[in-house]
């Protein structure tokens, strides 16, 4: 009920500013509701709306996947984190818009390209997550796993994975809301679908309307997502952990 209030004090106050701003510059809430509905019913909404969504899914599971392994190794061997430390610092450090740009010069206005710059800008805070995370395991039950002689799958799986898994859930929680964004700069920049691609498209034709309708929708897309997948999964990787009262 409160997210259902906040909602309409959101759409109160937009249809209040819309009225005192103009709708050259701020349109109401019904006149955006309007273009969705027409690029709904085109077809047009649904094919960028799954382009953008396809893409954040392969970036996000190739930097979480990378960034997972690249961490456990930087937090368990000295040597590993010693050499990588620099290329992390670099890599956190430099600015999104820098990488997609080389990307597309390097490797083309390809979908590959696309993927590969945005799972970059995300690996970074992947790998820093993990490491910690890996730092701060409980050495006393590796040294319990290994006095009852446990395999070492089976040691990661139940003595490792368990304590990682927060760390793990809150990594993918600000990663996801990272590529949300930075997948929207690489469509914009070099890609001929999508939300960001159809957001550029309307700000060259000052199209507001239509661009606060691809927005709110993918908006609403990202709010669903984390309402059903990312916080429960959240949820369960930390529900051993004590409440405070």
């Amino acid at each position: 009920m409160l997210r259902l209030l906040s909602f309409a004090l959101f759409l109160v106050i937009w249809w209040i500013a819309a009225l005192f701003v103009g709708g050259a510059k701020l349109p109401s809430p019904p006149a955006v509701l309007e273009v969705m509905i027409a690029e709904a019913s085109s077809g047009a909404l649904f094919l960028h709306l799954g382009a953008t969504l396809a893409r954040v899914i392969l970036a996000f599971v190739l930097a979480m996947s990378l960034g997972s392994a690249i961490g456990y190794l930087m937090g368990r061997v000295r040597l590993a984190d010693k050499l990588g430390d620099p290329w992390l610092i670099l890599l956190l450090n430099l600015p999104a818009l820098v990488v997609i740009v080389l990307a597309y010069i390097w490797a083309g206005l390809t979908e590959a390209a696309a993927i590969a710059a945005i799972a970059i800008n995300k690996l970074p805070t992947a790998v820093v997550t993990l490491r910690e995370g890996t730092r701060a395991l409980d050495r006393s039950l590796d040294e319990m796993a290994s006095v009852f002689a446990m395999p070492r799958w089976r040691a990661f799986r139940h003595v490792v994975l368990p304590q990682l898994a927060p760390y793990i859930a809150a990594s993918a929680r600000s990663g996801l809301s990272l590529v949300w964004k930075i997948v929207l700069v690489a469509e914009l920049l070099g890609r001929p679908n999508g939300v960001g691609f159809e957001i550029g498209v309307a700000f060259q034709l000052f199209d507001t309307p239509r661009l606060l309708a691809y927005s709110l929708t993918f908006a609403a897309v990202v709010f669903v997502i984390e309402t059903l997948l990312v916080q429960p999964f959240e949820a369960r990787a930390t529900r051993w952990r004590p409440r405070a009262a």
